[in-house]
């Protein structure tokens, strides 16, 4: 069974859920919309994250909750207390998530560490589009492992875990 905290719904990110989330990274979308609507100085963020988190842990029946949902919920109280020049500007930003490397591996198959990497690209593509800006990554000797097939850590695998690292880097580096 999977437990909620907070009474929150997980939040629906492409094909990922975030269940444990503090609902503080609302305030960087709220505060990216202000600036863009060049008000330097909106007074109201840290109270439309309490009545977004009340929603969320009171009102909100699902349990799953897609983040264009979530951010329709910000736009209309935004326009709501009389903020639509913010309320334009308000684009979805994700919580910050956690992916595993070993599904990708998984999937990319025994020896096709290209077609890992592929599918890892697309996949962060994808949840950039969505929204996401803090991505972790977990499971990154397991999914190196996988990849050479091997049993026991060599310098091949050493190799590898440097190839992914340096994707990891440059793919975050290209992305900020």
């Amino acid at each position: 069974m999977i437990s909620f905290i907070g009474n929150r719904p997980a939040i629906q990110i492409g094909r990922h859920q975030v269940f444990d989330y503090d609902p503080a990274w609302l305030d960087d979308a709220i505060i990216r919309a202000a600036k863009a609507a060049d008000q330097n100085d909106f007074p109201f963020v840290t109270e439309i994250r309490s009545g977004i988190t009340q929603y969320l842990e009171e009102a909100c029946k699902l349990r799953l909750l897609h983040l264009h949902d979530l951010f329709e919920k910000v736009r209309k109280m935004l326009v709501k207390i009389g903020c639509h020049h913010i309320a334009e500007h308000l684009q979805p930003l994700a919580p910050p998530l956690t992916i595993s490397l070993v599904h990708a591996a998984m999937e990319a198959g025994t020896g096709y560490e290209l077609a890992f990497f592929e599918k890892l690209r697309t996949e962060l593509e994808e949840l950039r589009s969505h929204g996401a800006e803090e991505i972790r990554f977990t499971g990154l000797r397991e999914c190196v492992l996988i990849l050479r097939s091997a049993k026991k850590w060599d310098k091949r695998c050493e190799a590898v875990l440097q190839e992914v690292e340096a994707f990891l880097k440059s793919w975050d580096t290209f992305a900020a």
